[in-house]
């Protein structure tokens, strides 16, 4: 049941190795249903069928996190567990970068997850890895209602997550941060396709990339409803509108982060970062297997300001 190393991973990923396939199997029994040979004629997981995606998912959870409990809506986003923890492991390192390398205790820290999902899935690692306390926003109630279900199935992880509710679609940070309340993060897996014309050809090529099948409906087998997905202006415009809205809250956060899934789309927020007078500015590459993608991570707090910082809320 051997498989290829994963590449790229970050050191402290639970998934730098290949899966324990066996333990797996006793984690959900049901994922043994969706096996197949690959190439090198040994046991896989079907990566083409939704199903056995969000099964091995929850196995990994189970297995090597703890979570005993993890499901949402099958219309909804199921999430790759080993890429979303890496944004945290890398996130642990700009916190202890920042701390004159040494990581405060997890109690210490909050972030703000904009776009918490159904799935809920980074304050759940969050807590488990980092003992991290979580903000988690969306503009869509029924992600929220999943997520918060989630959330009283896994009652040691609840206290340190606060679910919000963002009433107006337009705005990020307004109506979440008080004006009086301070976080050390923000977090963000941004919707990157502009119209759902776009989010199609995008399933269509990760289905054909899986299963070197053309599929006649790919929304349906890789899930993700309109608001997780899309966005106007896609991906660049949004991330605009965050850089936009930070600067309103630049003495709220110490880090503002975000995924940028298109390179494309660096040049153009470096320039805005700047005209916004942010104070630092740092791109983390990272990647899972074939997928490539980076955060950017940007201050407008000055060297004092960083320093009252550490004192104040992380000594």
């Amino acid at each position: 049941m051997a498989q290829e190393k994963k590449s790229r991973l970050h050191p402290n990923n639970k998934n730098n190795e290949r899966y324990d396939l066996e333990a797996l199997l006793i984690a959900v029994p049901e994922l043994s249903e969706h096996l197949k040979q690959n190439k090198l004629g040994e046991k896989s997981i079907d990566f083409a069928n939704p199903k056995a995606v969000k099964l091995l998912n929850q196995a990994l959870l189970k297995h090597y996190y703890g979570i005993q409990y993890w499901d949402f809506p099958d219309r909804n986003l199921c999430p790759p567990i080993p890429g979303r923890a890496d944004y945290l492991h890398y996130l642990a390192d700009l916190l202890k970068e920042s701390n004159y390398g040494k990581l405060p205790d997890g109690d210490k820290v909050v972030l703000l997850d904009v776009g918490v999902g159904a799935n809920c899935i980074y304050p759940l690692l969050g807590v488990v890895e980092y003992n991290w306390n979580f903000i988690g926003s969306d503009i869509s109630e029924h992600s929220l209602f999943s997520a918060q279900n989630i959330m009283d199935h896994n009652p040691a992880i609840a206290p340190k997550v606060n679910l919000m509710l963002q009433h107006n679609p337009k705005d990020i940070f307004y109506g979440i941060i008080d004006k009086n309340e301070s976080v050390d993060f923000t977090m963000c897996n941004p919707p990157f396709h502009a119209s759902a014309e776009d989010a199609k050809k995008g399933s269509e090529r990760k289905v054909k990339n899986l299963s070197g099948k053309t599929s006649k409906d790919p929304l349906l087998n890789f899930a993700g409803i309109s608001n997780e997905l899309i966005t106007e202006g896609g991906e660049n415009k949004f991330l605009h509108k965050m850089i936009k809205e930070s600067k309103k809250f630049g003495k709220n956060c110490f880090w503002f982060t975000t995924l940028v899934s298109k390179q494309s789309n660096l040049k153009g927020m470096y320039k805005a970062l700047e005209r916004f007078h942010a104070t630092d500015i740092k791109t983390i590459e990272m990647g899972t297997g074939n997928k490539s993608t980076r955060i950017v991570a940007w201050t407008f707090l000055n060297k004092e300001e960083q320093q009252n910082w550490r004192v104040t809320r992380w000594k």
